[in-house]
């Protein structure tokens, strides 16, 4: 039953991504990146509820001011940013020790198919992260929400359905 036990994370996606469009946008994103000041100050208000939200605006204003003269780096740029390499091993190293955990072997599979059912798990992470990254600095977390639960719940479906196969 370890199968249906996996469609409960399709599952839980499913159900996140037909309820995000209810949810309105960070606050600190429409006013820092989008500079949107109506709608950030609209955002406060439908997370949190009536009130005078002031200081909480007053305080984004400041970090937009502070960093307006930062660059944003992209992917490719934070990968060769030295500072950031022991942050990046630890990803590597977990991910890699994920791999090599035996969860494909504890899951009552054949012992042929194992090595795939790993290499098929270890590009569809890859690919999530490639293309989740890629665009978050485009278009936001929204959409990197909506393309991070509905490629899960695809690959989900992609392999339960190739293991009933």
């Amino acid at each position: 039953m370890w199968n249906v036990l996996l469609s409960f994370s399709g599952l839980v996606a499913l159900i996140q991504l037909l309820f995000l469009p209810f949810f309105p946008e960070s606050p600190p994103y429409l006013l820092l990146q989008k500079g949107d000041k109506a709608g950030c100050l609209k955002a406060m208000k439908q997370l949190w509820g009536e009130g005078n939200y002031q200081s909480e605006f007053d305080d984004l204003m400041k970090e937009k001011a502070v960093t307006k003269g930062t660059k944003i780096l992209n992917v490719l740029e934070v990968l060769k940013e030295p500072s950031v390499y022991p942050q990046l091993s630890t990803m590597l190293l977990l991910l890699l020790s994920l791999q090599l955990c035996g969860l494909s072997a504890t899951a009552n599979l054949q012992e042929s198919i194992i090595p795939y059912v790993s290499l098929g798990v270890g590009i569809s992470e890859l690919t999530s992260i490639i293309f989740c990254s890629s665009i978050i600095d485009r278009f936001g977390r929204r959409i990197l929400l909506w393309g991070g639960y509905l490629l899960m719940a695809l690959i989900l479906v992609l392999l339960e359905t190739s293991l009933l196969l």
